[in-house]
């Protein structure tokens, strides 16, 4: 298995970036997530840090070196975040439960599958086109599945901000799983927030990401709609991987001109798991911002290895 990988989040005009991303990796699988903390829920930072490590941990405990069932196992993972967001909230007594957006790929045999809950969004592309990408959860997705709103509606409406779907709500999530995707050398896989997606359209995205490499296009794209939202601009996180499945050494040239970003995962071991979502990121803030401070994090974070396994139990 062999592909390239770029990810970078900006902070934008927010006093704290809420915005988390990382991937995982075995022999023969490579998970990929993306999670959007909700900013008008307390410490939305917190609810995207521990989905994160629920759903890396679940992971590497399937992945050997692959995961048998992937439907089954996006449904679990993220229904397992959820129920840990809601421990989290009942150790630490909040008024509140933290919330967060999350989509989450997981990529094995040259398929992909997907799941997301909330308007985090995911994008296949292949040579300058869309062959999928998620529908939000949102208010304003479903005026128009309805016929109740336009499309040209979906930068404008007053409701496109409210979400019906998300990680750590009072009720359990609605986990939409995408259809399985093959694969094929040169196909690219994009996990962004709303802070980019809500300010570049569908077509400058293609653009970006069919001529340039991902190295490049992702904090072009990024420094772009920082730019464009101005001093009150989102979080703006993307994580984007070009597949090569098991080219030669010509096709990858061909696909891939930056060497330093290609990833190959044929040495490792079936029981070897290479991840970056398994340390707490350094929290990104403003200069003289109030941050919450991360301890509480960590001590979450250091209870869900234990409480994994108690969670899928639950879920079979």
């Amino acid at each position: 298995m062999q592909f390239s990988v770029y990810q970078e989040s900006h902070i934008g005009g927010r006093k704290v970036n809420q915005d988390r991303m990382g991937y995982s990796f075995t022999r023969d699988a490579l998970l990929l997530v993306l999670c959007d903390g909700m900013g008008g829920h307390l410490r939305g930072e917190v609810a995207a840090s521990v989905t994160m490590q629920a759903i890396s941990a679940l992971f590497q405990k399937q992945a050997a070196p692959y995961v048998k069932k992937p439907e089954r196992f996006l449904e679990e993972a993220l229904l397992a975040a959820h129920h840990e967001i809601h421990r989290y909230r009942a150790v630490h007594n909040l008024p509140d439960t933290p919330r967060t957006t999350v989509v989450a790929c997981l990529i094995q045999h040259n398929t992909a599958l997907w799941a997301h809950c909330g308007d985090s969004r995911l994008y296949w592309l292949r040579r300058g086109q869309i062959l999928g990408r998620t529908r939000d959860h949102s208010h304003i997705e479903h005026l128009i599945s309805k016929g109740l709103a336009d499309p040209s509606e979906r930068a404008t409406h007053p409701d496109r901000n409210k979400l019906y779907n998300c990680l750590g709500a009072s009720t359990l999530p609605k986990i939409e799983v995408s259809r399985q995707a093959s694969l094929q050398p040169g196909d690219v896989m994009l996990l962004c927030s709303d802070g980019l997606w809500s300010m570049l359209p569908d077509e400058e995205i293609v653009h970006r990401l069919s001529t340039q490499t991902i190295v490049r296009a992702v904090p072009d794209m990024l420094g772009m709609a920082v730019a464009i939202a101005g001093e009150k601009s989102d979080n703006a996180t993307a994580l984007a991987i070009m597949w090569q499945g098991t080219p030669d050494a010509e096709t990858t040239a061909m696909l891939n001109d930056d060497k330093s970003t290609i990833i190959s995962t044929q040495m490792l071991r079936e029981d070897q798991v290479s991840s970056t979502m398994d340390a707490t990121p350094e929290p990104q803030a403003a200069p003289d911002a109030d941050v919450f401070n991360d301890d509480d994090i960590e001590k979450a974070i250091a209870e869900i290895r234990d409480a994994i396994e108690k969670s899928s139990q639950i879920l079979k």
